[in-house]
């Protein structure tokens, strides 16, 4: 059995670890015991009945279940999920928006003893380091085939400048960054591999862990049964609220659907998307149908289109890339609609 030991091995309150910025004991971790669902010594202030200026706060963070807030802005939401023990944060956003996410996870008295990265594509990956930074005893949850994704020569440069590109975006819309974008991309090779299946005990709480398909290597959706939540990351698409989607299937449209349906099949009330904010209640089954139904429909009309596909992809570039999909690359976008159409030939 391989201990991960994420800090120095003294606590004055439980003689293990060290303590928190609040206080509290920063807890050594057994990897067999975090999936098994094996409790540990997770310690942090109690959010319930804690006293907030909710006024002063705007949305962020917003209380959506017992346990459950939705962080981060409009553009980039971030879900903390806190038990009775230990509090994970499922996506970790980007450079620009760290310091706002610290800065409300401070307000809510909470040090996530989990950081879980949904996937390994900028807009989902380069808070990390910042979030690291601050929370230095949480240990770093991926997926199966992440770090291997990140290693990819290539994939560097393009993340430094999206996360560029994204800071500039967010900016432009009210929302300063607190901080550079990255110089160099984050890298997920220290991290605790999450498989299909996997659960970890928060406390009252438990993260189920699905490998998902079809948008990206190394992709987790988190299921919490008690509050009948998932965070799907990008399985959805790309949603322009009240406008529909984009189907974004980069790895495969088989792979996207199956995840769509699997996902429903869960019969969610709480739908935590990473951009755009969450969908509640009689909003989510919508979500999931429309979602579903322009997948396919857009699938069907590149497989009988006569046009070569370099016009075909020039045309779901000028149909998708505006409003809230700018904040990527016009490079991005286009080679995402490339992408889009290749899955769909196979």
């Amino acid at each position: 059995m391989r201990r991960i030991l994420t800090a120095p091995d003294f606590c004055p309150i439980t003689g293990e670890g060290e303590e928190d910025a609040y206080g509290h004991c920063r807890p050594f971790y057994d990897q067999e015991d975090i999936f098994s669902g094996k409790h540990y010594n997770g310690h942090h202030f109690p959010v319930e009945g804690h006293a907030m200026d909710k006024s002063a706060l705007g949305l962020f963070p917003g209380r959506l279940a017992k346990g459950l807030w939705v962080l981060g802005n409009y553009h980039f939401n971030l879900y903390l999920a806190k038990g009775e023990q230990a509090a994970a944060l499922i996506e970790v956003g980007v450079s620009g928006m760290a310091d706002e996410v610290i800065r409300q996870l401070e307000i809510l008295q909470v040090a996530p003893s989990f950081l879980v990265v949904s996937h390994p594509h900028a807009d989902h990956l380069t808070g990390i380091d910042a979030l690291r930074e601050r929370y230095r005893q949480a240990l770093v949850i991926a997926g199966e085939g992440s770090a291997e994704f990140l290693a990819h020569p290539k994939i560097a440069a393009s993340i430094i400048e999206e996360d560029r590109h994204m800071s500039d975006f967010l900016l432009a819309r009210g929302f300063p960054p607190g901080r550079d974008p990255v110089e160099e991309a984050p890298l997920l090779t220290n991290s605790m591999v999450a498989r299909d299946g996997d659960q970890m005990d928060l406390g009252g709480l438990t993260l189920r862990f699905l490998a998902v398909q079809g948008h990206s290597p190394g992709a987790l959706a988190v299921h919490i049964p008690e509050i009948d939540a998932v965070m799907p990351s990008d399985s959805l698409g790309f949603r322009y609220p009240g406008r529909g989607f984009f189907p974004i299937f980069f790895t495969g449209y088989d792979g996207y659907v199956a995840t769509l349906d699997r996902l429903r099949d869960l019969k969610p009330t709480i739908l935590g998307s990473p951009h755009q904010g969450p969908l509640t209640g009689a909003d989510v089954e919508p979500a999931f149908e429309e979602s579903r139904r322009v997948a396919v429909s857009l699938r069907e009309e590149i497989r009988n289109d006569p046009r070569d596909d370099e016009a075909i992809i020039e045309e779901i570039f000028g149909r998708y890339y505006r409003d809230e999909l700018t904040m990527y690359t016009r490079e991005n976008v286009m080679n995402c609609a490339r992408l889009v159409v290749r899955r769909a030939r196979e």
